[in-house]
């Protein structure tokens, strides 16, 4: 079909499509009517000639479209979507498309794949020209998948994170099919394959999701890593990691164009053999599909080179620079070779739109919000002010494990064990999910605590289950919790531009570096909070900082009512004293900040304090300050955001926006005062929106570096973080 005819009279939906082929016999035969009948969800039957034949087209019209599209804006991503446009096609016409992906690179296959089926007329693209002028510009469709693209069901920006999203979908949705297409790039990430088997460990039964990957010999910029191995390793890797079911699809078995080496491309075979091919995918998903479905963990495989019928071939097919216009020579001699009939655009739409019961705008698990179950009356408990110490973590984990109680699809993910951090009560309500029995470490196969050894699996699982709208709390030692920062980010961001509202994702952070002094700089890593500081200006992260056991029921509290949010909670598990009832801290995370004490002298030095024990010093560095005839007012910044301006943050571009701040009168009268001192026993970064909008003298007093200590107090001596620093510093601000 690479024989070219001049632009017919055509529907609206073929604006901007430049060039079109002549139908081939086989067309003719094919292609009298879609295969996918007005009252179907997908084929009868893979082996069909003719449905072999319209996913054969449907192929190259994601490949035309991919490549067209990108090359609109001489940018973006072809070359490792074209390898798998096939499978894809094969997906579609099988009627599977709760279809997720590990490769944000392969964004404009799945924008391509959205066009046909009809989801982007959501956002009010209708035809290839609007998706060509809407390619990669604001409030069109981005470089990555992000959380605002109708039909699309998850985010995909760093490597390693897709899985995560297909397993929370199958945990979710039992008996949906939850395939994930995952590079053989990315497939060198350490996290994809150990966090598929933690899971499988886990929930032997889910088995309804089905990682697909893309096998083209190329990453990025050189050869894939996996390259080398032979079909035989590569089903023996899948295999010695638990897969039960390994099916590959190698396209070179079916080459008749005699290519050289390993792995090539199917657009280059004979009519004959690409329909062959396209068979063998279709048969392929067919029998992956109806495995993972009916409880065998499935792997598919597709062999096929990087860049298959595109403008370029391996790595240097991966992405677009400034030059590769629709104009370039190559470019359009690509297209050409993908040009197909006028009347094979309307059957693929068609079978596209059929499938699955309607676009997937309408019909992926992601475009509904999930029903969540009722929690009743959260266990509240408020202790009294200047009553016995309490450990504030283990007073939200009595919460967590109510929440547990009342919704079974809740669970609580932690790396290095809830019981280091003062949680073990959600252990014994929920119990460690665990195929062997123990009751000695609250663990057995029902459980809802999920505890694998990596970060990003437990941050990864978590902030997916939230995105796909269920309630989930992830807990880490702040000191090691930067390894699941990047899907955490990715999925909260994705939450800032969803089209419903689900809850937000909620963690709690133990374990603070003023508390691990015995165990060094290794347990001592504050400076994740510049994380959190940073995304705070994105207009719907929460970082909170509850001061005591009853400040932490409050916030988290709160957390379980918020929407499309990131909300951390970072809290000691030592016993400290209650400073505050339950509406002091109802209050700050109104108002950011509550007043905890105030003692009058001739001047005011006003502590701005983050944090449940930098507050220790602090009061005692009142006391000595009152000797002297100054009067303090100290002020517990518990929820710094409301603290900006509104100005400072992108509040009002997020989904389920938040526009509430302090405003400058109130700000004025609760930071009022000589002399203002921020304290923190974290980053300085967290207290950014007091510094800038205060107008008194000032200075803060921050985490530095971490050492072996021991005692907590050492430790924060080290880092200047003592009452004598602050009443010398206070004095000569004063004076």
């Amino acid at each position: 079909m690479t024989a070219v005819t001049p632009r017919p009279t055509t529907p609206a939906f073929y604006d901007g499509i430049q060039y079109f082929g002549e139908p081939s016999p086989e067309f003719e035969q094919y292609s009298k009517a879609p295969v996918i009948s007005e009252h179907q969800t997908a084929i009868s039957n893979p082996t069909d000639p003719a449905a072999v034949c319209q996913t054969l087209l449907a192929a190259d019209a994601l490949r035309y479209l991919t490549l067209q599209v990108t090359a609109s804006k001489a940018s973006g991503h072809p070359g490792g979507f074209a390898s798998i446009a096939d499978g894809i096609a094969a997906l579609v016409m099988l009627g599977y498309k709760n279809i997720i992906t590990e490769v944000g690179h392969h964004a404009p296959g799945f924008y391509s794949t959205m066009f046909l089926d009809r989801s982007l007329e959501t956002m009010g693209i209708e035809t290839v020209q609007d998706m060509r002028d809407r390619f990669r510009e604001t409030n069109g469709l981005l470089g990555h998948l992000s959380g605002q693209i109708p039909g699309l069901l998850n985010p995909a920006g760093p490597l390693g994170q897709g899985q995560h999203f297909a397993m929370a979908g199958a945990k979710l949705h039992p008996g949906q099919l939850f395939p994930v297409t995952i590079g053989d790039g990315g497939l060198g990430e350490p996290y994809i394959m150990s966090s598929l088997a933690h899971f499988n460990t886990a929930y032997p039964k889910v088995t309804n999701f089905l990682p697909i990957l893309v096998w083209n010999g190329f990453s990025q910029e050189h050869h894939s890593m996996v390259s080398t191995k032979s079909n035989e390793e590569m089903t023996a890797y899948w295999t010695g990691n638990g897969f039960a079911e390994v099916i590959l699809v190698d396209a070179k078995d079916y080459d008749d164009a005699d290519q050289p080496g390993d792995y090539v491309d199917s657009t280059a075979f004979s009519l004959k053999q690409r329909m062959a091919f396209t068979q063998a995918v279709l048969e392929a998903v067919d029998k992956a599909a109806k495995s993972a479905l009916g409880g065998t963990l499935t792997v598919l495989i597709i062999k096929q080179l990087k860049g298959a019928g595109v403008h370029k071939r391996g790595a240097q097919s991966h992405n677009l620079y400034p030059g590769d216009t629709v104009e370039k020579d190559y470019i359009v001699s690509a297209l050409k070779e993908r040009a197909i009939p006028a009347k094979a655009w309307e059957i693929v739409r068609t079978n596209f739109f059929r499938a699955n019961g309607g676009p997937a705008a309408k019909t992926v698990v992601t475009e509904m919000v999930l029903p969540l179950a009722d929690l009743g009356d959260l266990p509240l408990e408020e202790f009294p002010i200047g009553g016995d110490k309490k450990v504030a973590t283990t007073a939200m984990g009595a919460l967590a494990a109510h929440v547990g109680q009342q919704d079974p699809n809740f669970i609580v993910t932690n790396a290095d064990g809830n019981a280091a951090s003062g949680i073990n009560n959600i252990n014994q309500a929920l119990k460690i999910v665990h195929p062997t029995v123990d009751n000695t470490y609250f663990q057995g196969p029902s459980g809802q605590v999920y505890e694998p050894l990596s970060e990003d699996a437990c941050a990864g699982l978590a902030a997916a289950l939230s995105l796909f709208g269920a309630r989930t709390l992830w807990c880490s030692y702040e000191s090691f919790a930067i390894n699941g920062l990047p899907v955490w980010q990715t999925v909260t961001q994705a939450m800032a531009e969803l089209r419903r509202p689900t809850p937000a994702t909620v963690t709690l952070f133990t374990a603070g570096a003023l508390e691990q002094g015995r165990n060094g700089w290794t347990h001592q890593r504050p400076e994740i909070e510049n994380y959190f500081a940073g995304m705070m200006r994105n207009g719907n992260v929460f970082p909170l900082f509850p001061i005591d056991a009853n400040s932490i029921q409050v916030c988290y509290d709160w957390a379980l009512g918020a929407k499309n949010k990131g909300v951390t909670i970072t809290a000691s598990k030592s016993p400290l004293p209650i400073r505050t009832t339950f509406e002091q801290t109802q209050t700050a995370l109104t108002d950011g900040a509550v007043e905890l004490q105030s003692i009058a002298g001739e001047q005011t030095v006003v502590f701005a304090v983050i944090g449940d024990m930098t507050l220790i010093p602090v009061y005692e560095a009142a006391q000595q300050l009152a000797g002297q005839g100054i009067g303090s007012r100290i002020i517990a910044i518990i929820s710094p955001r409301r603290l900006y301006r509104p100005s400072d943050t992108a509040w009002d571009t997020c989904a389920e926006a938040d526009g509430g701040f302090l405003d400058d009168a109130q700000f004025d009268a609760l930071f009022s005062g000589d002399a203002l001192i921020g304290v923190t026993g974290g980053t300085s970064a967290m207290l950014e929106p007091v510094m800038l909008r205060s107008n008194l003298k000032r200075d803060v007093f921050a985490w530095k570096r971490g050492e072996t200590t021991a005692s907590p107090g050492h430790l924060m001596g080290l880092n200047g973080l003592t009452a004598e620093n602050f009443v010398k510093r206070a004095i000569e601000l004063l004076s």
